[in-house]
C-alpha cells in the first residue's frame, strides 16, 4: 500500500469524532464499575464458573457444571457466571436449586448472549465492556472453575493465570475440568512454552489443577481454603 492510499485510509477528519466518542466512553465505563462494585460487594464468598455458551442441556459438561454449582452452594459458596446460556446457565441453575447466591455478569453481544433465568435478579448486571466485566470476575471470586469453552473462556482463564503469576492479585484456586478437553493445551504449555522456549517457569504449572468430576472441582476449592480463612478478597 503506497503512502497516498494510507493517508486516504486514515482521513484526518475522522479523528475529532473518534476522540470525542472516546471521552464520553469514560463516563460509561465509570458507570459500569460503580454498578459492579455496588452490587457485588454484598454477595459474600463466591466461585466463578466459566465455560462455553454453546453447551447444550443434557450434555456431559452442562450437567457437570450444574452439579458444581449445586455443590458449591451447599457449602455456602455463591456462583458467579457470565450470565448467558450453556455452561453459564448450568452453573447458575445448580446454585439456584440449592438456594445459593447466583450471580450473572452478562455482556451485550450481537449473538449468543442473553441472560439465563437462574440468576438472582438483584445479582444480574449487564455490561458493554469486556474489560470491566473481567475486573468483576477477578475481584469478587474466591476461585475459578473452568469447564470446556471457546476464546472467551480461554481469555478469562489466562487473565486469571497472569494476575496470579504476576502477583497482581492474591493467589486463588484455578481449576480446569475435563482432562480430555484440556490435555492438548496443557501439553503445549509444558513442552513448548516451558521446556522449548522457557517462556514460563516450572512453578507456573502449579497455578492450576486439572480434575474430571464435580466433586474433585469443589474439593480443590475447599482444600485450598482449608489452609486459609475463607475471607472476602475485596
Amino acid at each position: 500500500m503506497d503512502n497516498e492510499r494510507i493517508k486516504k485510509a486514515f482521513e484526518i477528519k475522522q479523528w475529532p469524532e473518534i476522540k470525542s466518542s472516546d471521552s464520553w466512553n469514560i463516563f460509561k465505563i465509570m458507570a459500569e464499575f460503580v454498578e459492579g462494585y455496588d452490587t457485588l460487594a454484598k454477595i459474600g464468598p463466591c466461585v466463578s464458573v466459566f465455560g462455553s455458551a454453546r453447551t447444550k442441556p443434557g450434555t456431559k459438561y452442562y450437567e457437570m457444571a450444574s452439579d458444581i454449582g449445586q455443590k458449591l452452594a451447599s457449602v455456602g459458596l455463591g456462583v458467579i457466571t457470565g450470565g448467558g446460556p450453556g455452561i453459564m446457565e448450568a452453573g447458575n441453575k445448580g446454585a439456584s436449586q440449592e438456594k445459593g447466591a447466583s450471580v450473572g455478569l452478562n455482556i451485550e453481544l450481537p449473538f449468543e448472549q442473553t441472560s439465563n433465568p437462574y440468576i438472582d435478579q438483584d445479582k444480574l448486571i449487564d455490561f458493554n465492556f469486556f474489560f470491566v466485566r473481567k475486573v468483576m470476575f477477578m475481584k469478587y471470586a474466591q476461585g475459578f472453575i473452568v469447564l470446556p469453552g471457546g476464546f472467551g473462556t480461554l481469555d478469562e482463564l489466562f487473565e486469571a493465570l497472569t494476575l496470579v503469576q504476576t502477583q497482581k492479585t492474591a493467589k486463588f484456586p484455578i481449576i480446569l475440568v475435563g482432562t480430555d478437553y484440556w490435555k492438548g493445551l496443557l501439553d503445549w504449555i509444558k513442552t513448548t512454552m516451558l521446556e522449548e522456549e522457557n517462556n514460563i517457569s516450572a512453578g507456573d504449572l502449579d497455578l492450576f489443577k486439572l480434575v474430571d468430576t464435580a466433586d474433585e472441582a469443589v474439593n480443590e476449592i475447599l482444600e485450598f481454603y482449608s489452609k486459609y480463612s475463607m475471607s472476602l478478597n475485596f
